[in-house]
């Protein structure tokens, strides 16, 4: 029976539509957006009110919230630095087997662990081989990072398409057509089979890739990322000079300034610490007084210090004494951090963030592309997802600050003082019982995860304050709310009638050229909205394409799942690559030159796999 449009259809046509140019366009939070559509369907009717909220509380969510925590309680025993130390012992510093080791841990390590965070997780353990082997660290991220995104996919715990599979396939079940099968839901390791091939093309890859491919060194930059090196930051930022003590006289016209007005003078040198009296503080903030008797810490070359310090009547000493505590390199330093996707400091001006007062750390310079921005003018850039900042904090403040999840070291920074390396055998044993209960029972993967997320949390791996902080609620919320415009569109009949109109043009072709069509269109739609958005529009709309065309819908829905993770083109369109693109100084035709001939043969794997595994 041939379908015709319906005013619940357009609606639903009408919300995707909306969803997919919002994405798009970013004006507005893709979370806000996401819950907007949520209220839309709910005001509509197009969803019963009694279960438009269930998607909070969907296999899904809970199953990407116990495994964000897991993630977390991994990395905060030291798990990660033992993985880099592992990676040098073996590869014994040659380049190619250094490159090998780092792509294959990082890519197995990503069938457990969400991307994202383990790209997050993985740059200072990058940082630290880099100095240590002195490779290129622009040689080392991008590869890393597309081996995690191929690693994805060998279970259903790290990717969110693929965790939302099974909530799609089980909404679709709920809508089939009279006399149509229903879809067997994935289990936690059945794509296995699929995702080891991926993984194994992505090293393979990488490893017979012509130097010519990848990213040249950028032009000007130092072949080693040596960490902490003040050569390596005055190259690269322009942050040169040394730390100088500035002890302000009775005629300074610094007295009664504040540390900010005194920033906003002619030729002044970067202020990164103050001592007045007994009380000494690195990163002041910007309303901090200056009187008679305090010393500055200042950073800058010493001739144009000294200038400085003549006119604005300061004493100037040989060497650093009253702050020299502040200043000692094992305590504190000049870092790089990144700016993830999912930070609340998107969108908002550096100097209104008040980085200093909250978090101790003073914002040296940013590095967004090609573009350098030093000094007072940072303050007035609008942060954006990938941004690269050059901080001067103590270890032990940008280690908390860090904990929040809105900015990323890339510094291998000494470890922090909350670390609890006592806790890694329990840490593993929680991880190896939610993998376990996953596998072998008949819990559902949620129940699992949290399982192992309880027993970390309960043996002490990780307390409850930073549970809360490592979850990406952002990516939650979008997950949640978009469910239910997933089930709209079977509900509806909206995917069903999308289904039939594009078998008006493609019913003639085989399966394999409509697999392959289906394949193409999710990548597309990846590339430019998010990749959750494109699973849970084009999921339904594939499976009833299956069903119009005798194909296998398990398969269908499979290679939406799959595809849309395919995501190494632009760096926009993972988080994944937007972690690395400002540390490793990426340009968009670096993506585009690496990664297309990638995404041809993952695409191609993808295809050949799913159908041998699941059409045999």
């Amino acid at each position: 029976m041939e379908l015709t449009l319906t005013p619940d259809m357009l609606l639903v046509l009408g919300l995707v539509g909306f969803t997919v140019i919002m994405f798009i366009l970013d004006w507005v939070r893709p979370d806000v957006v996401a819950l907007l559509v949520l209220v839309v369907i709910g005001i509509t009717g197009l969803m019963p009110v009694d279960q438009l909220f269930n998607g909070f509380a969907s296999n899904a969510v809970l199953s990407l919230m116990g495994i964000m925590i897991m993630g977390a309680g991994l990395d905060r025993t030291g798990v990660l630095n033992r993985a880099a130390a592992f990676i040098l012992r073996l590869s014994g510093g040659v380049e190619s087997r250094v490159s090998l080791l780092l792509n294959s841990t990082a890519g197995v390590l990503s069938s457990v662990i969400q991307s994202q965070a383990l790209a997050a997780l993985f740059l200072p353990v990058t940082s630290r081989i880099s100095a240590r082997t002195g490779m290129p660290l622009k040689r080392l991220l991008l590869p890393m990072a597309c081996c995690i995104l191929a690693g994805t996919s060998m279970t259903l715990i790290s990717n969110s398409p693929l965790i939302l599979l099974n909530d799609l396939i089980a909404s679709a079940n709920r809508n089939l057509p009279p006399g149509a099968q229903t879809i067997e839901p994935f289990s936690l390791f059945s794509i296995t089979p699929i995702g080891i091939p991926l993984l194994l093309a992505g090293l393979g890859y990488f490893y017979f890739l012509p130097r010519r491919l990848m990213p040249d060194d950028a032009e000007g930059k130092p072949k080693v990322t040596p960490g902490r090196t003040e050569s390596y930051f005055a190259n690269t930022y322009g942050i040169a000079g040394e730390v100088v003590e500035l002890t302000v006289t009775a005629d300074s016209p610094l007295v009664g300034m504040s540390i900010g007005e005194a920033e906003t003078l002619q030729n002044a040198p970067l202020i990164l610490a103050i001592k007045n009296g007994n009380e000494a503080r690195l990163a002041p903030p910007s309303d901090q007084m200056i009187w008679v008797g305090t010393v500055l810490g200042v950073l800058g070359q010493r001739p144009a210090v000294n200038e400085f310090a003549q006119a604005m009547q300061c004493r100037t000493g040989n060497r650093v004494q009253a702050l020299a505590d502040m200043f000692n390199p094992t305590r504190a330093g000049i870092s790089e951090v990144v700016i993830p996707p999912q930070s609340k400091f998107v969108k908002q001006q550096v100097g209104e963030l008040r980085l200093r007062k909250r978090y101790g750390i003073s914002v040296l310079a940013l590095n967004r592309g090609d573009e350098v921005t030093r000094g007072e003018d940072v303050r007035k850039l609008t942060l954006r997802a990938g941004d690269l900042l050059v901080v001067h904090s103590t270890w032990r403040d940008l280690a908390l600050a860090a904990e929040s999840r809105d900015l990323v070291p890339v510094t291998d920074i000494p470890t922090s003082e909350e670390s609890r390396p006592g806790k890694v055998r329990y840490a593993l044993v929680f991880f190896a019982l939610a993998m376990g209960l996953g596998l072998f029972t008949d819990l559902h993967l949620g129940v699992a995860m949290m399982t192992g997320a309880v027993g970390m949390l309960l043996a002490g791996v990780l307390n409850m304050d930073e549970a809360y902080g490592t979850i990406q609620w952002k990516t939650i919320f979008v997950m949640a709310c978009l469910i239910p415009l997933g089930i709209s569109m079977d509900s509806t009949g909206t995917a069903a009638w999308m289904a039939q109109e594009i078998m008006r043009y493609l019913g003639h072709l085989p399966q394999w050229a409509i697999q392959t069509f289906i394949a193409i269109l999710a990548l597309i739609f990846s590339q430019i909205i998010s990749h959750v958005a494109t699973a849970v529009m084009m999921v339904p709309m594939a499976i009833n394409i299956a069903l119009a065309s005798g194909g296998n819908p398990a398969v269908y829905a499979l290679i939406v799942a799959l595809s849309v993770s395919n995501t190494f083109l632009l760096p926009g369109a993972s988080p994944t690559m937007l972690v690395v693109a400002g540390p490793g100084g990426y340009k968009p035709r670096d993506f585009m030159r690496v990664g297309l001939p990638l995404t041809v043969i993952m695409l191609v794997v993808t295809l050949v796999m799913v159908n041998v595994v699941f059409n045999r």
